[in-house]
């Protein structure tokens, strides 16, 4: 199938994000080409918006979205102590997959086409049949490595490795669930602030550009530069960490030292689930630009996914998203990049699109099944 997308304003972020002139071509599902004259059976007007690409999540627990805004105001602790210790416990199959497949709409109606979700839920498989009936693009991370052994993920899912060690658990199990993880060619994710954990990395030789550390508040000049030699990559969760007491977000610091960096919802306990706000939450010390260099190619990096999304690349996946430009909060736009980081926001996104396809954002039946399970757990 072949599909024209016309008259929008095209953002690409290669080499660093700016306006293309043109039309984009979509062939089966990938980016065709992007120019004009181009002709298709099937054309979308995308008049007064700006097509880009869609955006990407590099860290989210997808199921807590049944939990949404049951602890704004909470530390760290709290959040532990009362979605950890005492909820994700009595989540059924039936929670975990109503949590994910809400969870994932509330991503892409928010323009994410591309989540990492970071399971650390029973059910895995409920969980991975979740994401698919939403249609997102994810890399779903586990940390039963059983689990992932016996999981069959669609072709626009990817498995990963939800590294407990060695931060919550013993380095010996860290060592051994890397093996295990790399002899599959999975990629690996774990949480890290503070001092400690990057170095007990590296001691023990499980650093590397399939790696990637979440946080890393208060990590020192040194542990992060030897992520940079290692290839290592990093996300950030700066409207979490700033609210929950992790620390300073790190984004600025991440990137003077040459880490990969992407962002991160983390938690809609906490902050809402789209990423325009956490956007704006990285933006203290940083440009604009490179702030949404981090919500789209570079967070593909950062979660090995930067041959297949994050750009307008030709031969890429066509995951787009279309920002309507005519709203009060969006218009007049005097510069399109500073207008998606500064002033967009979920209301904004008129069609989202995953591997070419115009992917439905809501669902009625989906809404009433999380809020079935919100009632029954938090009763």
């Amino acid at each position: 199938m072949r599909t024209l997308i016309t008259n929008a304003t095209l953002l690409d972020t290669v080499p660093e994000p700016h306006v293309v002139e043109g039309d984009l071509l979509v062939e089966d599902g990938r980016i065709a080409v992007v120019g004009h004259g181009l002709t298709a059976d099937h054309v979308v007007d995308a008049e007064r918006a700006i097509v880009m690409p869609g955006l990407v999540d590099a860290h989210r627990h997808v199921w807590q979205s049944v939990l949404r805004s049951l602890n704004p105001d909470s530390t760290l602790g709290d959040y532990l102590d009362l979605v950890l210790g005492r909820l994700a416990p009595a989540f059924t199959e039936d929670d975990v997959h109503a949590a994910n497949h809400w969870g994932a709409l509330d991503a892409l109606d928010a323009g994410v086409t591309t989540v990492y979700d970071w399971s650390h839920v029973p059910h895995p498989e409920a969980a991975l049949d979740g994401l698919r009936e939403a249609g997102i693009r994810a890399v779903f991370a586990h940390p039963d490595r059983a689990a992932l052994d016996r999981l069959r993920p669609p072709a626009h899912i990817t498995l990963a490795l939800a590294a407990t060690g060695p931060v919550y658990g013993p380095v010996e199990e860290a060592v051994h669930d890397w093996k295990a993880a790399r002899d599959r060619g999975l990629h690996i994710s774990l949480h890290a602030t503070g001092t400690g954990a990057v170095e007990s990395l590296h001691r023990h030789g499980l650093l590397g550009p399939d790696v990637m550390v979440v946080h890393g508040n208060g990590f020192t000049d040194d542990a992060m530069q030897t992520m940079a030699d290692a290839g290592a990559t990093a996300t950030v969760t700066p409207a979490v960490e700033a609210q929950m007491g992790h620390g300073n977000p790190e984004t600025v610091r991440f990137r003077a030292h040459g880490v990969t960096t992407g962002l991160g919802v983390d938690t809609v306990v906490t902050v809402p689930g789209d990423l325009f706000s956490v956007m704006r939450a990285a933006l203290p010390g940083t440009p604009a630009a490179e702030v949404l260099t981090m919500a789209t190619i570079e967070g593909a990096r950062a979660i090995g996914l930067d041959r297949e999304i994050g750009s307008l690349t030709p031969g890429k996946q066509a995951d787009l998203v279309m920002i309507s430009t005519d709203s009060p909060g969006m218009a007049p736009v005097t510069d399109p990049v500073r207008a998606v980081v500064g002033s967009a926001g979920r209301g904004d996104v008129r069609a989202v699109f995953v591997a070419g396809r115009r992917v439905a954002t809501t669902s009625a039946a989906a809404r009433e099944r999380a809020e079935r399970v919100r009632a029954r757990l938090t009763v």
